[in-house]
């Protein structure tokens, strides 16, 4: 029976495994090979340097750069994105007018590419016909800082396009957990003279934990990425000052043809991603309630 069972499963199982392991697998145990390699791109045999790219990026300066500006995202991005995005789940689940609509325009910027959407806030932030600049000159500021040309500047900026873009799609998530709970909890709630406050900390967070475990994971994700809203609008600068670790292996692999060095920050940032993520699930790993 089971020998029978077997063979009508592998036959449907075989073919995506084989695509697994050719456009997965092979990819990412060949990244670890260039890494210890000096290609540049060309050469039919890479040469091989063991640990010496490693050794360099440890004492790369730019690296170091790279990785402070990713953990400055890693720092600012969820304690924005998680806030607002649970603020606005919360406000549009309580009945407001219009609820749906603002659901939707939200949601929006979702719908567009990051390309896209790093090409618009490059508009909005210009210095001399950016709405940006032409709002806080009207309420007052007769100098505002110039985004994208400013060292201090930059990287803040560039987080707000992030929170911008994404925050709507966190809120439908927690709007999409926070419907499911069963609205007797609430009027029991009620009934014993629980405010608003106490419901949302005691009721609404512990039944969305999951989605808010699954949520928090993808923000630290994409908060060691960061590639397209900053390799649009501003390539790293200025001076390198809002370089992250995705920006700058393209830097070195497509640009400076070091593929090996720049495969091995590809390498680093893979584990870092890695180790955020297992951290972060065993961290925030707790029982789901059952309703």
């Amino acid at each position: 029976m089971y020998r029978n069972k077997y063979r009508l499963i592998i036959p449907f199982l075989a073919p995506s495994i084989l695509l697994y392991v050719v456009f997965v697998l092979y990819p990412y145990v060949n990244a670890m090979y260039i890494s210890l390699t000096s290609w540049r791109g060309l050469a039919r045999a890479p040469q091989f340097v063991g640990l010496q790219n490693y050794q360099n990026m440890l004492n790369d300066g730019n690296f170091w750069n790279a990785l402070g500006n990713n953990a400055f995202y890693i720092a600012v991005l969820p304690v924005f994105k998680l806030s607002l995005a649970l603020f606005f789940a919360f406000v549009l689940t309580q009945g407001v007018p219009l609820s749906k609509f603002y659901r939707v325009t939200y949601f929006f910027p979702q719908v567009m590419s990051m390309v896209a959407i790093g090409v618009l806030w490059s508009f909005v932030y210009h210095p001399t016909i950016g709405i940006l600049q032409a709002v806080l000159k009207a309420i007052g500021i007769s100098n505002p800082p110039v985004w994208l040309g400013n060292p201090d500047a930059v990287l803040p900026a560039l987080a707000g396009v992030s929170i911008w873009a994404s925050v709507g799609f966190y809120m439908v998530l927690f709007i999409a957990a926070m419907e499911s709970i069963p609205i007797t909890y609430y009027e029991a709630a009620m009934l014993d003279g629980a405010t608003r406050w106490h419901m949302f900390w005691n009721i609404t967070l512990p039944m969305i934990w999951g989605t808010l475990q699954t949520a928090l994971i993808f923000i630290m994700i994409g908060a060691t990425d960061m590639f397209a809203i900053t390799q649009t609008m501003t390539e790293g600068g200025p001076n390198r000052s809002s370089e992250v670790l995705s920006t700058y292996l393209y830097q070195e692999a497509f640009i400076s043809s070091r593929f090996g060095y720049g495969t091995a920050i590809a390498v680093a940032l893979f584990l870092i991603t890695l180790f955020i993520a297992v951290v972060l699930a065993r961290l925030l790993n707790r029982e789901n309630l059952e309703y």
